[in-house]
């Protein structure tokens, strides 16, 4: 085992780690349940506000659209609206480009990478106004940065040790996740899976904690009338299963092989997407573009092509239900899959604020509608659940995290007879991207080095003077 500059293995800095936060556990409880809470809180506003903007921007664009021609004006908002965000970004926080989960895990790897506040900020507006204006990204990728950041600020705020402000900031970003997909479950899974890499039980016991306070804060606010489909105040209301489709849902034993099989071909196409996003990023970094130009130019030949395409394109919300709920045929699917394909991944590879997970479900449910419009056309029973498969399966290679595509697809129905296939799909398919590539589209884009010039040591990163861990002596080992 190799030790670090300190002298100790990474199995004893573990040790050290845990019995650092059992013992502010032990002496602080109250402050640390607060700042779960606070942490959680700070997510489901954040999640909220980023909800709540791409909504109303997205109606404005489309009512917009109503003054002129298509093709002026679509190119002319994404263009504006890539400008704006682009130098919102570069001036205040260049930190919160891109989707935002590299820089989380850089940060949680020690490297100096600015959190905070103001980074959380910058990352809402910009992402509100880039994707509002026609980017075709989600939201996952802000809200695991803001949760991230929400839960940074909350550390310092306490004084808490380096290896509780290590937890919370992981906490946090997967309290964005649970906040915004109404996903708590996804949310710890993708803290353990990608963030973490693992944790001792007290850390995936605050990990959940904070992951399900989010999740009930936002329905909370829901309840409050602040959410994004709430009517007003209702104090009297009731929280509800929240589902976005209600499909039929048939598990034959059959389906699971074909399901396991067609994951590894899902697997294909989203290698092929990882390594289409990072080439293009490589290339803009090679050609030194900056951020604005790369986000205006992007956001021009997005609207020009959105201008091009039937109406129903125009509508990104649209396209994912039409994907979810099954109601388009091969050639339509194939369509879908082509153009969120190439716009997405020029979206990604400009530095665009914005998330990546959404446009992976979409892409791999597109495949599955598809998948299961030839196997009837060739005489067969499609499974019920492959649209959903697909899903799962495509983030699943992508994002190499297949139980956090699995809890995330899940999500969408609250239907415990989907988790089986979902599984399966989502196996077959992380297994087969390994084949491929030893690493997921993050840690390829994290490869790629900081697209930003890096910070001094003192700007908050893990093991600075403000946040040092306190000796604290190892329990004997037993021989």
């Amino acid at each position: 085992m190799h030790a670090n500059s300190s002298g100790r293995t990474k199995p004893e800095r573990q040790r050290l780690q845990t019995v650092t936060i059992r013992r502010l556990l032990e002496n602080q409880w109250l402050a640390v349940v607060l700042a779960l809470m606070l942490t959680g809180l700070g997510a489901a506003t954040a999640g909220l506000f980023l909800k709540l903007g791409l909504d109303n921007l997205g109606r404005a664009r489309l009512q917009l659209l109503e003054l002129g021609p298509s093709l002026l004006l679509l190119p002319a908002i994404g263009g504006g609206g890539g400008l704006i965000g682009g130098l919102l970004v570069q001036t205040l926080a260049p930190a919160a480009q891109g989707s935002g989960i590299p820089q989380v895990i850089q940060y949680l790897r020690r490297k100096p990478i600015p959190m905070g506040l103001q980074v959380g900020v910058v990352k809402l507006i910009a992402s509100i106004v880039a994707i509002g204006s026609g980017f075709p990204l989600g939201p996952s990728g802000p809200s695991i940065q803001m949760g991230s950041s929400v839960g940074w600020q909350v550390a310092r705020w306490i004084k808490a040790p380096s290896s509780f402000l290590r937890m919370i900031v992981a906490g946090g970003g997967g309290a964005g996740i649970a906040a915004v997909f109404n996903a708590p479950i996804a949310g710890f899974f993708y803290t353990l899976e990608e963030l973490l890499k693992g944790a001792r039980p007290v850390v995936m016991l605050m990990v959940l904690v904070t992951t399900f306070w989010a999740d009930t804060w936002a329905d909370l606010l829901g309840l409050a009338g602040l959410g994004p489909t709430a009517s007003g105040w209702n104090p009297g209301g009731s929280l509800e299963l929240e589902r976005q489709v209600f499909p039929f849902i048939e598990v034959l034993p059959l389906d699971l092989v074909v399901l396991f099989g067609f994951g590894g071909l899902v697997a294909f196409a989203a290698e092929a997407y990882c390594r289409f996003v990072v080439v293009l990023q490589r290339l803009r970094r090679q050609w030194q573009v900056p951020l604005p130009a790369a986000m205006a130019c992007t956001g021009v030949l997005i609207g020009l092509v959105d201008a091009l395409l039937p109406t129903d394109f125009i509508n990104r919300a649209g396209i994912r239900q039409v994907v979810v709920e099954g109601d388009v045929d091969i050639s339509r699917a194939l369509a879908i899959f082509v153009v969120l394909f190439f716009s997405t991944g020029l979206a990604a590879a400009a530095g665009t604020p914005g998330g990546l997970f959404a446009p992976m479900l979409t892409l791999g449910g597109a495949l599955g509608l598809a998948a299961a419009g030839l196997i009837e056309q060739w005489g067969g029973q499609a499974p019920s659940t492959v649209v959903f498969a697909g899903m799962g399966a495509f983030m699943a290679a992508c994002a190499r995290t297949p139980m956090t595509a699995m809890f995330l697809t899940f999500a969408l129905t609250k239907d415990l007879l989907i988790l089986k296939p979902l599984m399966v799909a989502c196996l077959g398919s992380f297994l087969m991207a390994r084949v491929f590539h030893k690493h997921s589209i993050f840690e390829r884009l994290i490869s790629l080095g900081p697209p930003w010039r890096e910070p001094p040591p003192s700007s908050g990163a893990i093991g600075t003077k403000e946040l040092t861990l306190p000796s604290v002596p190892l329990p004997p080992k037993k021989l």
